[in-house]
């Protein structure tokens, strides 16, 4: 894996500032945006290495998000959602050595595919999951798929999103607590991604030079968030995060 900036090509570089955009976009709320950076990084350093690359660019994109929406958190969801996640943090870290992308993928696809058509069956038969999203052990399903997604994958987003969504709350609310929790939970990845080789100095460099393009993306998504409704943004995290899932689970 060749990390030395001299030597990626112009291709090489406009697509990083595309996935570095594409984070800052993840991080404003549409979650479904990470399939760009996910398969870019994933295309130009490999699925497995560029895990290690995305994690510090995520914790920026986090801390830009909190410092931005932090104080619109709603603090039950971090700490209902935290503990599960951690586990499954673990429990993916424990696995990367011995499991294939080829596995992990289409799984993680399935997964995201399934959550969205849940989530657009409720959208039509509300009553048939009313009392589901706020169940203690929903959160600790959901919490621990969070983990094994955000750790083998960085592809966490969408499902989160849609947790959030099933819950009910608001843009604000949503963005901000979303904020919070990725920012500690991406956080605690960090010596689990050390352990494994993935984090390395020059990986650290080539972060600071895309860094600009996290903070733009996020002004232009938290812009476009802004201006549509609800129910538009509800469409688009269950929209994009189809697209995110079924990406995953065919390519």
């Amino acid at each position: 894996m060749n990390l030395d900036p001299s030597m990626l090509s112009i291709g090489a570089w406009m697509l990083l500032a595309t996935a570095a955009f594409g984070i800052g976009i993840t991080k404003s709320g549409f979650s479904g945006v990470s399939l760009v950076h996910v398969l870019i990084f994933a295309y130009v350093f490999g699925a497995k290495a560029s895990t290690g690359i995305v994690l510090p660019m995520l914790i920026a994109g986090d801390t830009m998000a909190m410092l931005m929406f932090g104080q619109h958190a709603d603090w039950r969801y971090v700490r209902r959602m935290f503990p599960p996640a951690f586990l499954g943090v673990v429990a993916a870290w424990l696995l990367m050595d011995v499991m294939s992308e080829s596995f992990y993928r289409p799984t993680i696809g399935c997964i995201i595919l399934a959550l969205a058509v849940m989530q657009l069956a409720r959208k039509f038969k509300e009553e048939w999951f009313t009392n589901i999203p706020h169940s203690p052990w929903f959160a600790w399903v959901m919490g621990i798929l969070v983990g094994i997604t955000t750790m083998l994958a960085n592809a966490a987003g969408p499902v989160y999103g849609l947790f959030l969504i099933a819950i009910g709350l608001p843009k604000k609310e949503f963005v901000g607590t979303a904020a919070w929790f990725f920012l500690l939970l991406n956080l605690i990845k960090i010596p689990f991604s050390w352990n494994l080789g993935l984090i390395r100095l020059e990986t650290l460099l080539l972060n600071v030079v895309l860094l600009p393009g996290i903070y733009i993306g996020l002004i232009a998504g938290a812009k476009i968030a802004k201006r549509i409704g609800q129910r538009e943004f509800e469409a688009a995290i269950i929209v994009l995060a189809a697209l995110a899932g079924t990406h995953m689970l065919l390519f």
